[in-house]
């Protein structure tokens, strides 16, 4: 069983419900002394103050460094907890490995602390193509559609599964999208996931305005999980300028009830229990 809970992309001042802290979210396995979490934006703050003493180690997989995804790095509390030990995985890019990446941002002039300053026992790995291993689970990662090195994530622990798709344009680059699941950026990390986390940032009628960005609208996101066939797909990155009013409208619609799978948007501080069902 895991829990997942995070802190979203979601509306601004507006939204009291849904919440404005950027992408980060928590993964809960049966270690009590290890969590993982999903990107560093502003939401890794909470998280952090909330660590129990008794953590001794923490995964950070970040799918790409677009500054909403890594801007609550250097106010993570774990970062200055000595002795933790703290791995942080991402993409590396044809020119900068990870560290030299970060370290663009966690230095003077845009942050006063470096790296190499940090109580904690760090440790940055460029991301392998394919799967590796982290306490207790198996992960899997892809290259996805989205400006700049992005990857997605699945996360496997023997008996339930993960997907998470945070940035993502399966539409653009499929041709005959979604008929042609082979060739869909994201497919098999998704493909029959108990739970999937993915991007639903536009309603249909503003993809024109978008094209090319690296999101989904929320029509985009239902025909990837109809193609994909998870157990429970929360939509999540919502846009910025989408108010509570204007999320609760998106998803009282008819068709989020009407697919095959439970549809949920996401919100800051939602738990998703996972239980092997199927």
């Amino acid at each position: 069983m895991w829990g997942t809970r995070g802190s979203l992309p979601t509306p601004g001042p507006a939204s009291q419900r849904y919440g404005g802290d950027t992408s980060c979210v928590e993964v809960a396995t049966d270690r009590a002394d290890h969590v993982v979490v999903l990107d560093a934006g502003s939401g890794i703050r909470p998280l952090g103050g909330a660590l129990p003493d008794d953590v001794r180690r923490i995964d950070i997989l970040l799918t790409h460094l677009h500054m909403d995804h890594i801007l609550g790095l250097g106010f993570f509390a774990g970062f200055f907890r000595p002795g933790l030990e703290v791995h942080v995985w991402g993409p590396g890019s044809t020119t900068l490995d990870l560290q030299r990446r970060l370290a663009r941002y966690l230095s003077p002039p845009l942050f006063p602390v470096r790296l190499r300053d940090l109580p904690c026992n760090l440790e940055l790995h460029d991301l392998p193509h394919g799967t590796f291993e982290i306490p207790g689970l198996t992960v899997t990662t892809a290259l996805v559609t989205h400006p700049g090195p992005t990857v997605g994530y699945r996360l496997d622990d023997g008996r339930v599964s993960l997907a998470y798709l945070p940035d993502h344009e399966p539409a653009l680059g499929a041709r005959s999208f979604p008929e042609s699941p082979r060739w869909t950026s994201g497919y098999d990390l998704a493909a029959g996931v108990d739970l999937l986390i993915h991007d639903a940032q536009y309603d249909d009628p503003e993809y024109g305005d978008h094209l090319g960005w690296g999101h989904s609208t929320v029509g985009q996101m239902l025909a990837f999980a109809r193609m994909t066939e998870p157990g429970h797909l929360v939509a999540f990155h919502h846009d910025p300028y989408h108010d509570d009013r204007r999320l609760d409208a998106i998803y009282e619609r008819p068709e989020m009830t009407e697919q095959p799978f439970t549809v949920t948007a996401a919100r800051e501080g939602a738990i998703f229990e996972l239980v092997a069902a199927r």
